[in-house]
């Protein structure tokens, strides 16, 4: 119920409104007919204190019901997107009666945590005993490699492109990476061009011989099918195809991660004046099977074990608060905390999904997604 949720979110929202916020949301309450005049002034003209009208408005609201708390709830998210984002507004976990069948894991929400809730061993052998066929095999913790690739551009030649509260990203998703048992590969301001070489070198790191898997994230500006460079302009655009990310992963160009799976996540947006593919694959011209000679030669699917999640559909905008972040960020960090510690990751990117389904303005995309297996991350172990 609303009201619940309401209460669930009381101590964020009291911390968190401002009181130009807390002063159209009365008045929106007031045109939405569940603040009345009266109640409208008491809670202005009687509480001075920026914290104080904030815990009476939700309060005066929450008790009026589920149906005045989901208006508020609505309003709270026109009027201040990354309020709303912060608080959170999970839906409630249904109360069962004593002769109903308690809700199942996947059934039942948790509160999100800020930090990574670790797996436990008894449910990394559990999945290892009963779906080792079904999941990328995780290598032991002390002998692996696991590497991640972090590029994010905040500052641009043009300072009205300038990325403010990037640096709170980049920030998040490090430690993400890190918690997850990735040392991390970092590039801040790049061109294009400087975008593509940091990818090519990446691909040719030993380290991946030893890995169980890799990430890629990209952080800039974008439009359909490319990453914008620092110095980009209109007249002299400065890109990098996103497209290059999968040619220098893929089988051809590094056979180290070969049948390993391989994360992009990608944030930015995608500009483009129609609904079109985001990029075609072209057939070759020569049949592959002619240039065989030897029987040792064994044949592989040129791009497989990639999945990626971009920040949005095509055409479409990605939204970021000037201190908090990216929501696609700050949600890839909400729900991985939560619930990588045993849900597999197109699982994760599912929950991500979910989670801007009451934001009609974004929605993340899955793309390129060749994973034939299960990609358990086991935090902690």
């Amino acid at each position: 119920m609303a009201d619940q949720k309401l209460s669930q979110a009381r101590t964020t929202f009291v911390s968190s409104v401002t009181k130009p916020v807390i002063n159209q949301l009365l008045d929106d309450l007031l045109e939405d007919k569940v603040l009345n005049e009266d109640e409208k002034d008491s809670v202005r003209e009687e509480n001075n204190a920026r914290a104080e009208q904030a815990r009476v408005l939700i309060d005066m609201v929450r008790k009026k019901g589920p149906t005045a708390s989901e208006k508020m709830i609505g309003r709270i998210q026109e009027r201040d997107l990354a309020l709303y984002d912060k608080c959170a507004f999970l839906p409630v976990t249904p109360v069962h009666t004593t002769d109903s069948l308690p809700p199942s894991p996947q059934q039942t929400e948790r509160p999100l945590s800020s930090v990574l809730i670790p797996s436990t061993d008894d449910f990394k052998a559990s999945i290892l005993r009963t779906k080792s066929h079904e999941i990328y095999p995780p290598k032991d913790k002390s002998l692996r490699t696991r590497l991640a690739l972090l590029i994010n551009n905040v500052d641009f030649d043009d300072k009205t492109m300038m990325r403010r509260g990037a640096e709170k990203d980049e920030e998040n998703i490090e430690k993400l990476l890190k918690d997850l048992g990735y040392d991390v590969v970092k590039h801040n301001n790049l061109s294009g061009q400087e975008i593509d070489e940091a990818v090519k070198a990446f691909s040719k790191r030993t380290e991946h011989s030893t890995s169980d898997s890799v990430f890629v994230v990209v952080m800039s500006h974008g439009e359909l099918g490319h990453i914008m460079g620092v110095h980009y302009k209109e007249a002299e655009p400065d890109i990098f195809p996103i497209n290059n990310i999968f040619t220098h992963l893929n089988t051809e160009n590094c056979k180290a991660l070969i049948n390993k799976p391989k994360v992009i996540l990608i944030q930015a947006c995608r500009g483009g004046k129609d609904g079109s593919v985001w990029v075609s694959d072209a057939v070759p011209a020569n049949d592959p099977e002619k240039a065989f000679e030897s029987d040792t030669i064994r044949r592989e699917h040129k791009e497989k074990d990639f999945i990626s999640l971009l920040s949005c559909t095509p055409d479409t905008v990605s939204y970021r608060d000037k201190e908090e972040g990216t929501f696609f960020i700050r949600r890839i960090l909400q729900t991985f905390n939560t619930y990588a510690c045993e849900d597999h990751l197109e699982e994760l990117f599912r929950k991500v999904m979910v989670r801007f389904e009451d934001f009609p303005r974004q929605m993340p995309t899955k793309d390129r997604a060749t994973l034939t297996k299960h990609f358990y991350l086991f935090p902690g172990l």
